[in-house]
């Protein structure tokens, strides 16, 4: 059954709000790109502490949290089975999680680093290497799925037990809140959540959209410009408000099945027809140096030579976890019943991390062996011409390299639809009046959001593809989450307390 009842005024609001920040960006470019990078310095230099402080704090949280006697509580009846199928679930929540923007930085990151390597290593030098290698794994492994993972538990346990007829991001702080699901407090976290998601969202099909049409370009002998990646910011548009309209179970769930074959079928032939004993000697590397210095990577300020690494990057990082956050919590939220809150925690942080960390070690380090081996001028190529380019010259190099670039655009598109048509789904929640467990929002409302937003991103194209606009939007939207973080861990514990003694 589908409920169709708008909550206008948070819906009407949030429009405003996406069009209004969206007008600038296309009217005035060169002064809003100004504006938001002395904007980022600021917030990244005064408050960037607060954004390590909580990612320590999320992981060291949700391990108590799932080793405690509360991660055996269900969501949901206590004889209840999950809903999906483990495979299924874990393809879902990783599609939704990473999106087509992995696809991006598992290749390019490691160039960065290798650099501008941290810890006072020299540029270029073998300890860059090893940096290069091992960063990527640090950011987008348990600290970015423990971000996700604290919202999910913190708005299922309370949506689920006590079936609450809303599923919006205010539930997760609704031991405060109590039955006023539709007053001003519960407004105001929702309507940050909103906003917090249609930053997040435009930013990360920034992220992706250049990359795809550079593919495609290459495919099919076409000149690349802005012309060509809004075609594809259209395709994906409606690519996703088909599976919107077809809904969860015949629309998200076959693609995220479909992506995550694709995907690691692709990773394998990677992997076999490329430098596999370099791929497997540095993956393996990697993880030893993150293991050996995690704390070190995790409390890292940067004090005494104030490179700039942290603020640009694990700061940068942290801040679109948080920004996506609430989205993924709410997402997740609706595919987890009958699961505890120990394989919850567990399967986000294990499977996610796993999973992002195999794209790296595959699909980076073999960008880095082409640039290490003189095969291509990897760096080069990103300095003067830029990273989607670089990528489509590393997938160049494979056997194969046609059916390579077209598999490679079409998981990055499956991936750009899947986290999309999630993305508009939790909108659209969280713009309706009541949604019992396994309701869904109306279909046109969903369709909206699928189309809404490709607003923004278009706007950052015409910034010439620099990521710092992308990244100014990212720490603005993430910073009141991170209060919002606070209040709802303490309503889960006094919740999950009340119900257990």
């Amino acid at each position: 059954m589908e409920q169709s009842r708008i909550d206008w005024p948070s819906f009407a609001l949030c429009a405003l709000i996406l069009v209004g920040a969206s007008i600038p960006l296309f009217v005035f470019p060169d002064v809003s790109e100004a504006a938001l990078e002395a904007l980022y310095g600021f917030i990244a230099n005064e408050f960037g502490i607060l954004y390590l402080l909580a990612s320590v704090t999320a992981i060291g949280f949700l391990v108590w949290l799932g080793f405690s006697r509360y991660g055996k509580a269900r969501l949901g009846e206590p004889d209840e089975t999950p809903e999906f199928r483990e495979i299924s679930w874990v393809g879902m929540l990783f599609c939704a999680g990473v999106g087509a923007g992995l696809l991006y930085w598992c290749v390019t990151e490691w160039a960065f680093y290798y650099a501008a390597p941290p810890f006072g290593a020299e540029p270029r030098s073998v300890e860059a290497q090893e940096w290069a290698s091992t960063y990527g794994l640090f950011h987008w492994g348990f600290t970015a799925w423990a971000f996700y993972c604290l919202p999910t538990i913190a708005i299922a346990y309370p949506y689920y037990t006590k079936k609450l007829d809303v599923l919006r991001f205010s539930v997760s702080c609704h031991w405060f809140l109590g039955d006023k699901d539709h007053g001003p407090l519960a407004r105001t976290i929702d309507f940050l959540f909103m906003i917090a998601l249609l930053g997040g969202a435009a930013s990360s099909l920034g992220f992706s959209t250049p990359m795809i049409a550079a593919c495609l370009a290459w495919l099919f002998g076409i000149e690349t410009g802005d012309a060509l990646e809004i075609g594809v910011v259209m395709l994906c548009m409606f690519l996703f408000a088909l599976s919107v309209w077809l809904g969860l179970k015949k629309g998200i769930k076959r693609l995220s099945d479909i992506n995550v074959l694709l995907a690691f079928a692709l990773l394998l032939f990677i992997f076999v027809a490329g430098p596999t004993a370099f791929l497997l000697k540095t993956g393996l590397n990697s993880l030893g140096l993150m293991a050996d210095n995690f704390l070190r990577m995790n409390f890292w300020t940067d004090p005494f030579t104030e490179s700039g690494f942290v603020e640009s990057w694990t700061i940068f990082y942290w801040a679109w976890w948080i920004a996506f956050a609430p989205y993924i919590g709410l997402f997740v939220t609706r595919i987890s019943r009958g699961r505890t809150i120990r394989q919850v925690i567990f399967g986000m942080l294990v499977w996610g991390s796993l999973g992002s960390w195999l794209f790296y070690m595959i699909m980076g380090n073999y960008a880095m062996f082409l640039e290490l081996s003189g095969q291509l001028d990897f760096t080069g190529i990103m300095r003067d011409i830029n990273g989607s380019a670089a990528i489509v010259g590393a997938l160049e190099q494979l056997p194969l390299s046609s059916v390579v670039i077209a598999v490679f655009s079409i998981i990055s598109i499956i991936f750009a639809a899947t986290t999309y048509d999630s993305a508009s789904y939790t909108l659209a929640s969280s713009a309706t009046l009541h949604l019992k467990a396994g309701d869904d929002p109306a279909r046109w409302h969903r369709v909206f959001w699928a189309f809404a937003l490709g607003l923004m991103p278009v706007a950052l194209m015409l910034l010439q593809g620099n990521l710092r606009p992308i990244q100014v939007i990212l720490l603005i939207v993430s910073f009141p989450i991170l209060f919002v973080g606070i209040a709802m861990s303490v309503a889960l514990v006094k919740s999950l307390r009340a119900d257990f003694e």
